[in-house]
């Protein structure tokens, strides 16, 4: 998933002494952590090279991270090489128009509701949420409900 504009609203704030700060949504980090917890391999595909991908990657015990990435098809291409996923079983979530290509390799894609109306028009499923406010959530609650898995009892396991 990109990460500016779906896990964060896309917004940043600076400090006055040039530290860079995001927010992220409770709900979606119960997502990503659900997801985890169901055996989903996940990965993060950054435009920007920030230290609090990284940081959010170690949280989230996430092991794949493309920051700084320019080519997000070629990323994804990397992801489903090294994990063994064949790209019809990925699901990419993207907001913006340089998430396009991955989008298009992907077998799945999902976007938050305020995406750029070019990536709206092309996705297989927009969130009811915005970028930041619970749309990785709604995605992963999808794949949970398409592969019939509730997501109480994939919390209760250890």
């Amino acid at each position: 998933m990109d990460v500016d504009g779906v896990l964060t609203d896309g917004g940043v704030w600076w400090g006055p002494n040039g530290e860079e700060w995001k927010r992220f949504c409770f709900a979606d980090i119960m997502g990503v952590s659900l997801a985890r917890r169901a055996g989903i391999e996940l990965a993060l595909i950054s435009g920007e090279d920030s230290p609090l991908v990284d940081r959010y990657a170690a949280k989230m015990h996430i092991g794949h991270v493309f920051k700084g990435c320019r080519d997000k098809a070629s990323a994804l291409r990397e992801f489903a090489a090294s994990s063994g996923i064949d790209l019809v079983e990925i699901c990419y979530i993207g907001d913006d128009i340089n998430d396009l290509p991955a989008m298009q390799i992907a077998g799945f894609s999902a976007c938050p509701a305020n995406a750029v109306r070019d990536v709206l028009t092309k996705v297989k499923f927009v969130s009811g949420s915005t970028g930041g406010s619970g749309a990785v959530r709604e995605v992963v609650d999808a794949i949970f409900m398409a592969r019939s898995l509730n997501p109480i009892e994939v919390f209760s396991r250890s």
